[in-house]
């Protein structure tokens, strides 16, 4: 760990994980190097190994960081909203999704990579927020449909994390993809981020 404030060491870490979450929007998760995000930040690329030895780790702070404004979403709601119903807890649930296509995109297409290529105590940090979102959620469920089986939150949840893998594969294409499907003749309707979660989360929430 470099030497200096914990308020130094947590800007820096900020400004190379605001440098990976920028080239991403415009580069693929093969593309970027630990080279491209140390071009982005204001201090040298050799730096960047005192903070994180990887670009796994790097990307998988931005997904703790994408986690952690998720949860926060969550919990304003509850704090502000005192009922929903189950048409209004999918309408809730699917937006504050939909603000989050950053986090489904990180998740689906490299979570793998990014856990296998981090070091223990990162993915352990990682974890932390990833936990704290089911808790979250289940909290979620807790207030807004007390009289709800504990077997069927717990089937909610089992259901509804491993489906958000697959979200953003499902809702953002490519022209190239589109038109393999065309040619395919795979008859598929595109849907959009909050189409396909309050679709999921009504069905799951069964009358």
């Amino acid at each position: 760990m470099p030497k200096g404030s914990p308020e130094l060491t947590e800007a820096r870490r900020e400004e190379i994980i605001n440098a990976c979450e920028k080239l991403y929007q415009t580069m693929s998760f093969k593309e970027i190097t630990i080279k491209e995000i140390g071009n982005a930040t204001s201090f040298t690329r050799t730096s960047i190994y005192n903070y994180f030895q990887t670009k796994e780790e790097i990307f998988l702070a931005l997904l703790k960081r994408e986690y952690e404004l998720w949860i926060a979403s969550l919990q304003e709601t509850m704090e502000r909203v005192d009922t929903l119903t189950k048409d209004g807890f999918a309408d809730m649930l699917a937006r504050s999704l939909e603000e989050r296509a950053q986090l489904l995109k990180i998740m689906s297409m490299n979570h793998y990579d990014m856990e296998t290529g981090s070091r223990p105590e990162h993915l352990a940090a990682f974890k932390v927020a990833y936990g704290e979102s089911i808790r979250t959620v289940m909290a979620c469920l807790n207030k807004f449909f007390p009289d709800m089986a504990v077997s069927e939150k717990q089937d909610f949840i089992y259901t509804f994390f491993p489906f958000m893998f697959g979200i953003y594969p499902y809702t953002y294409v490519t022209e190239k993809q589109r038109t393999a499907m065309d040619e395919a003749g795979v008859n598929y309707v595109f849907m959009s981020i909050y189409e396909i979660v309050y679709n999921c989360v009504r069905g799951l929430l069964r009358d």
